[in-house]
């Protein structure tokens, strides 16, 4: 995908999200998210197989603070993608985004927490730059600490607002 296309997809996006109501809560670092994912993942793997990669992403695979979910990625190779959201619908229920040949997003709970699941084209740029950016965050403590600040800065913004934000903060890192 071109950088103009990208950034068109990206817009689209975020455009899409003034229509959510509400404003954006955050909450401190919650020390059981690696436990709860280890329950996520370890049910996916006895569902779909040993060799499927579930990751811990996001603010609780940081150890930041967040949105009160957990991002678990079930990450594909773009010819197994539809057979994979296929088979976590079957244990998740319909996706709530579906991305062709993308990203399908899934929502479940675990022990009373909110859990963000993706199914994520391997080859797509979303989990290029996802790798890329929180690589960056685990080897530089000022950026974690930066990207932190901004995060909880976001308390009280609209959903739109906060992910222009958090993406201006990404693109700021990916581009450097």
């Amino acid at each position: 995908m071109h950088k103009n296309d990208m950034n068109d997809a990206k817009e689209k996006w975020l455009s899409h999200l003034s229509n959510m109501p509400g404003e954006i809560k955050i909450i401190p670092y919650d020390r059981t998210a690696p436990e709860k994912f280890q329950k996520v993942r370890d049910f996916i793997q006895s569902k779909l197989g040993k060799q499927v990669r579930v990751e811990h992403r996001g603010a609780t695979a940081l150890g930041i603070s967040g949105q009160d979910e957990i991002d678990v990625y079930v990450s594909v190779p773009p010819q197994d993608f539809d057979k994979y959201v296929l088979l976590v619908a079957e244990l998740f229920g319909d996706p709530r985004s579906l991305y062709p040949l993308q990203r399908a997003r899934f929502r479940a709970e675990q022990s009373g927490k909110k859990i963000d699941l993706f199914v994520i084209n391997e080859k797509s740029e979303d989990w290029l730059n996802g790798e890329k950016f929180a690589a960056y965050l685990r080897e530089n403590a000022g950026a974690l600490e930066e990207y932190r600040k901004l995060k909880e800065s976001g308390a009280g913004l609209s959903t739109q607002e906060y992910y222009r934000r958090k993406d201006a903060f990404i693109e700021k890192i990916l581009t450097a």
